[in-house]
């Protein structure tokens, strides 16, 4: 079985947006995080999605699924004070609801991070059955330097060397839920994501090359540039579904 976790559990301070947290900000109708959760719904081998929500917005989204005719959102569960602990929150969630076994896999995966594609989403749930996890990673474009105290360059390092680390981040269930258990136990609690966590007890990560702009929201220039993102995707669909009718037109006068 394959689970998407989706945590939007924070309030997105940098967004200087005190009205509405940023998953729940509007783009053509939707918000942000009902973009996110529909890549995961209408993929095929994706069985269950569980929602760690900011509490107060619950409502909100259960309405919204129900609006959209979202089927695979099995549970929603409130949010932590910092992302490791929504993680853990929905990974509790899943604990009561599934076996803990050899089969079980989740991804993880950001609720302001809805530019994810299909193939992505296929080469984490291969990874994790062929290498036990998936990290996926973007390449780097930008000539990366290292810096000391006092704001000088020591060295630059090759960029084909590097790479940034994305989402999803995918892992059988029982190794991820072992790992935020130590975590615990160690009151590691500020961890940034979970390859670090994971890399930390030791894991050795594999990657998935996923798309360049794959961006999370989280400043309002995001905001801006997932907008005009998704806009274009949009106005590209319905081009090609307008040339589609008219080949079909020029066919039948033909």
């Amino acid at each position: 079985m394959v689970t998407t976790l989706i945590f939007a559990g924070g309030v997105g301070v940098r967004m200087n947006n005190n009205a509405k947290p940023k998953q729940f900000l509007q783009i053509n109708g939707k918000s942000i995080l009902l973009h996110t959760i529909e890549k995961f719904e209408r993929h095929v081998q994706i069985d269950n999605i569980i929602v760690v929500c900011i509490e107060g917005w619950i409502d909100f989204l259960k309405l919204e699924l129900k609006k959209y005719n979202i089927k695979k959102v099995k549970w929603i569960v409130p949010g932590g004070s910092t992302g490791q602990e929504s993680i853990l929150n929905g990974l509790k969630e899943l604990e009561k609801q599934l076996e803990i076994n050899n089969d079980n896999i989740v991804l993880i995966h950001d609720g302001v991070r809805p530019i994810i594609d299909n193939y992505t989403i296929t080469e984490n749930i291969n990874s994790v059955r062929t290498y036990g996890n998936a990290i996926t990673v973007a390449h780097e474009i930008e000539t990366i330097a290292s810096v000391n105290e006092d704001g000088k360059i020591d060295r630059l390092i090759d960029r084909n060397t590097v790479k940034i680390a994305k989402a999803p981040q995918s892992f059988y269930l029982k190794d991820i839920i072992e790992a935020h258990k130590k975590s615990i136990e160690d009151n590691k609690v500020d961890f940034i994501d979970s390859a670090t966590l994971m890399s930390y007890y030791g894991n050795k990560l594999h990657t998935v090359i996923g798309p360049s702009d794959n961006i999370k929201v989280t400043t309002a220039k995001d905001f801006f540039m997932l907008k005009a993102m998704l806009e274009l995707r949009e106005n590209l669909h319905e081009l090609e579904r307008l040339e589609s009718y008219d080949d079909r037109e020029r066919v039948y006068y033909r």
